[in-house]
């Protein structure tokens, strides 16, 4: 592994607002490392954004939530077309590289953007670390399989979160020295934030205000995943599945303009009946993480929210037909109907009735993913 000078300068480069999330507890570790540490003079750590400073997803919340700084560099690009955003991605990053002191650099996940980070990254000679390596979908059809597995094969050191990630990493060819099971590091802040969540009122809190919500007495309904938006015929009928089944229980959708627009004209055009359907604006980190675990269950398509289920032993339904952390399911709360929504309409029934599933928190979800990161990371790269 190359290194440029005897100090330790760690980039992290997240490519959308989920990527923050997880790379929190490990730029909190650093950055109190630095100040208060004995590596203060032997690390650095900076964060670089892959979009615009006034990205609306990027609210302030989301950083106070976290704990963390916003990020340090953006490189302000912003298109739809995945082959220019990578192409404007590797040209923007590359450029920060070379005006910036780094031996590693940290990827997260699976965007175009992530793959283009990763290849420029292998081109400086630098060293590349993965997080939350080794997930697979397995359909070579999806472009994030095929940013998976470039970013795989490209990186020096590859995080995963659990042992079915860490068997797909070694079959690939993947050296067993170049692979580390580290845990969920999501579950590092749920851990982190847990009193500050115990804190909040969630009576006071907007959604339960307007809406009269008790505690295990409304279902939460999220909805990202572009392609489930943009299948008008599959997004209808899973929502009258979900509007049938659950009539009689409040159903709150903390959704963004794209996917708020969509439902709701799917709604109109459809005379669809939804007086137990609330819609609301996305709520902060902690905001969704306290409505979420206070929650019935949770209808999503996120594996994030899925794995924040399992940790609160929340039922979740979730609308895909993979998940990129199986243990969600072998050991959580999750269960995965795709676009099925015959499926949707089974579980919910269970779900209503309190007939789920008996779950277990997952190996290494003790929220000290970060710490064993950080310490390889030192050991490794310094």
């Amino acid at each position: 592994m190359t290194k440029n000078n005897s100090k330790l300068n760690i980039c992290v480069f997240c490519g959308a607002r989920p990527n923050f999330i997880k790379v929190a507890p490990i730029v909190r570790l650093l950055d109190k490392m630095q100040t208060e540490g004995k590596e203060k003079e032997n690390m650095s750590c900076s964060m670089v954004y892959a979009g615009r400073e006034d990205d609306p997803t990027l609210e302030d919340q989301l950083f106070s939530d976290l704990s963390i700084r916003r990020p340090d560099a953006f490189l302000g690009v912003e298109c739809k077309n995945l082959n220019e955003l990578t192409g404007q991605v590797m040209a923007k990053f590359e450029s920060y590289l070379q005006n910036h002191p780094t031996n590693v650099v940290i990827v997260v996940d699976d965007l175009a953007s992530t793959m283009a980070a990763a290849i420029v990254t292998k081109k400086q000679a630098l060293t590349l670390v993965h997080l939350a390596a080794g997930t697979r979908s397995f359909d070579i059809t999806m472009p994030k399989e095929i940013n998976r597995l470039v970013i795989d094969g490209l990186s020096d050191i590859l995080f995963t979160a659990g042992l079915s990630n860490n068997s797909i990493a070694n079959k690939e060819g993947a050296e067993l020295s170049k692979v580390y099971m580290v845990g969920n590091i999501l579950i590092d802040n749920i851990r982190f934030n847990r009193e500050r969540m115990a804190k909040l009122d969630i009576h006071k809190m907007l959604a339960f205000e307007k809406l009269g919500l008790s505690p295990k007495n409304y279902l939460v309904f999220t909805l990202n995943r572009q392609a489930l938006i943009n299948d008008d015929a599959n997004l209808l009928a899973m929502l009258k599945s979900l509007l049938k089944k659950a009539s009689q229980i409040t159903i709150v959708a903390p959704l963004r303009k794209m996917a708020a627009e969509k439902v709701i004209t799917l709604i109109r055009e459809n005379q669809l009946k939804t007086d137990n359907l609330h819609i609301i604006n996305p709520l902060g980190y902690l905001e969704f993480g306290t409505l979420l675990a206070n929650a019935k269950g949770v209808i999503t398509d996120s594996g994030n929210v899925a794995e924040e289920a399992t940790f609160d032993n929340v039922p979740c339904i979730t609308l895909n037909r993979y998940t990129e952390h199986i243990e969600t399911v072998k050991n959580g709360t999750n269960v995965l109907v795709g676009e099925d929504a015959t499926e949707l309409g089974r579980f919910l029934d269970d779900m209503l009735a309190d007939k789920w599933k008996a779950a277990s928190i997952p190996d290494r979800w003790d929220g000290r993913s970060a710490e064993r990161i950080v310490q390889i990371l030192i050991e490794h790269c310094s």
